[in-house]
């Protein structure tokens, strides 16, 4: 069993980590972070954090390993059904006055929510109009996103939320069958970006109408919230959307008063100012 992890010597830990990686876990919630770093020793039977450090900064394939572990990949398609019925009611019909959208999902993990919001943009007519751009921290989850191949037991539960949701048409069109597995059409994939991007220390990259970023915050301490929102408002075009969803919430952000509520219950804000 690993010894147990005392504040102060995690915080230098995450030091040195920025240093040689440039990943800074050192505004994530302690005691989730404290528990998937345990988690991580433990599998690898590792003692201790100063000989998990030697062997992070020794070995990249490991290190990339420690991301996966450190980083939240639980996703899945249409998840939260209410959540995609007001953005299908209360976001999409706003979408579709531009004359070009720009969505990012920040934290996208293995893209299902990435290719659900690609079939709301199609159902909406709005697929030869739009691009996603789909970001995470973690290289092995965006490798399985770009690939958009999924089992047949996801695909499943997926027909069943994406009809709760509110979809009206046939899921199985979006994807081919193979096996045990399915992957979605090129139609959905060519409208996705999946890329890079780390939230505590990377910048804004474009001007977006629609920002979404669920289940994510809940793990960052107040601070690196705020500095997420100051990130998300600057990448938003006046009256651009930002969607939360309903375990996140602006109300002790700096930026909160900038924004209106769309949707009280699904977080979603409206940015006025």
């Amino acid at each position: 069993m690993p010894q147990r992890i005392s504040s102060a010597v995690l915080t230098d830990f995450w030091k040195s980590i920025h240093k040689a990686h440039g990943f800074d876990f050192s505004d994530y919630s302690e005691d989730s972070i404290k528990r998937r770093v345990t988690h991580f020793m433990i599998g690898k039977k590792i003692p201790d954090l100063e000989h998990l450090e030697a062997k992070l900064l020794a070995s990249e394939p490991l290190f990339e390993e420690f991301v996966q572990e450190m980083s939240v990949t639980v996703t899945e398609m249409f998840r939260d059904q209410i959540f995609f019925k007001a953005l299908r009611e209360k976001v999409i019909p706003r979408l579709a006055t531009y004359p070009f959208i720009k969505i990012w999902l920040a934290g996208c993990a293995t893209g299902e929510e990435a290719y659900s919001i690609a079939i709301l943009l199609h159902e909406a007519g709005l697929s030869n109009r739009s691009l996603i751009y789909a970001t995470d921290i973690n290289q092995r989850s965006l490798q399985i996103a770009k690939e958009g191949v999924y089992s047949k037991e996801k695909m499943d539960a997926a027909t069943h939320h994406y009809t709760s949701s509110g979809g009206a048409g046939n899921f199985e069109q979006y994807c081919q069958s193979k096996y045990n597995s399915a992957i979605f059409n090129k139609s959905l994939k060519q409208n996705i970006v999946f890329s890079p991007h780390n939230l505590a220390v990377d910048g804004s990259f474009n001007e977006f109408q629609l920002i979404l970023c669920r289940n994510v915050l809940i793990y960052f301490k107040q601070n690196l919230q705020n500095k997420v929102i100051n990130l998300f408002y600057d990448s938003l075009c006046h009256f651009g959307f930002l969607a939360l969803g309903n375990k996140e919430t602006l109300l002790f952000c700096d930026r909160n008063k900038f924004f209106e509520e769309v949707d009280r219950k699904e977080k979603i804000y409206l940015k006025t100012r």
